[in-house]
């Protein structure tokens, strides 16, 4: 066998794959995205769309036999982790912003203002902004704790910053 016709193979595979996943997309994700939507609210289509970006990996390796049931614990399971992260955030950020006038020794207007500095932030750059100078956390512990790298922690961490400044200079 030439390798082409290998290469064809593994294409014709590949296609063949991919219509399956297709098919079980349009039959599975409604139902499955109701049932998400009903247990956790909203984003829900986003949550099953993660999914499928889980399951595609899985279904080239073997087939799955219970595609609508791995769906929804994939989905399940996407959504729990966003909830506590969400939890977390929201935590961190009412817990820590109530001790800003203690940690940058601020009048009740100065922490009223870095609060609102704070809030304006875009939720990504936030989260990384909370974690790093409110919750004593390294670029390290940040990147496990929202499942990014530290490259992404340091990134979003200079446009927190170059945020913050802009917004204090006015």
């Amino acid at each position: 066998m030439s390798k082409s016709e290998t290469m064809g193979e593994k294409r014709n595979v590949r296609s063949q794959s991919r219509s399956r996943l297709d098919r079980l997309f349009r039959l599975h994700s409604p139902w499955v995205t109701d049932r998400i939507e009903r247990r956790f609210g909203r984003d829900a289509e986003d949550v099953v769309q993660e999914a499928w970006l889980w399951i595609i990996p899985m279904s080239a390796q073997e087939t799955i036999r219970h595609p609508k049931a791995l769906l929804l614990k994939v989905a399940s399971n996407i959504a729990v982790t966003r909830a506590r992260q969400s939890r977390r955030r929201a935590e961190l950020l009412a817990g820590n912003t109530a001790s800003l006038s203690d940690s940058y020794g601020a009048d009740q207007s100065e922490t009223v203002l870095l609060k609102q500095v704070m809030l304006g932030l875009p939720q990504p750059l936030r989260d990384v902004f909370v974690l790093s100078r409110i919750g004593g956390l390294s670029n390290s512990q940040i990147a496990e704790e929202l499942g990014i790298s530290p490259k992404t922690v340091e990134w979003r961490m200079t446009k927190a910053l170059a945020y913050c400044a802009a917004q204090l200079r006015r």
